[in-house]
């Protein structure tokens, strides 16, 4: 049962979405990660999007590069939260999938990370905390998670 839905433009986007899954797996929360285009598949994400919450599906990733129209797409399609993930791109540098992530109009929100690996790393941690309002065991690893950064940063010394 599937509690994450990650769904991704294309298959290069599996770099930076690695950053997520490799979360989700130290969490041990169950997910599924699908390659579907908001314009080469639309009528699959459409049909995914709708089928994926009788799976167990609570809260969906979607991460995409350049026109970034897969989050939007899938906002649109669900009430569930949708979690966007722009990839940098070669030519704006991500900026463009930044700009079509957040850019949603009034009545279909998208959460928006930042570009690349450490938003797709945040996309996780985002969806473990809405996972962790109904969850204690989630809400507790994430406690602890939090705990340990603050721990190395205190351990952190500098040479001067």
């Amino acid at each position: 049962m599937a509690k994450i839905s990650i769904l991704m433009g294309s298959k290069s986007d599996l770099e930076t979405v690695n950053e997520t899954i490799n979360v989700l797996k130290e969490f041990k929360v169950s997910f599924e990660a699908k390659v579907l285009s908001a314009h080469r598949t639309p009528k699959e994400v459409v049909k995914y999007v709708e089928v994926a919450p009788k799976g167990g599906t609570k809260v969906f990733i979607a991460a995409a590069g350049m026109s970034a129209a897969l989050a939007g797409v899938v906002a649109s399609h669900t009430t569930l939260p949708v979690i966007g993930i722009p990839i940098e791109t070669k030519n704006l540098k991500g900026l463009d999938s930044l700009l079509s992530t957040v850019q949603m109009p009034p009545g279909i929100p998208v959460a928006c990370m930042a570009i690349g690996k450490s938003g797709a790393k945040n996309a996780a941690l985002f969806a473990l905390e809405i996972l962790g309002l109904s969850d204690a065991r989630i809400r507790v690893k994430l406690l602890n998670y939090k705990k340990q950064m603050r721990l190395k940063i205190k351990k952190t010394k500098i040479k001067v």
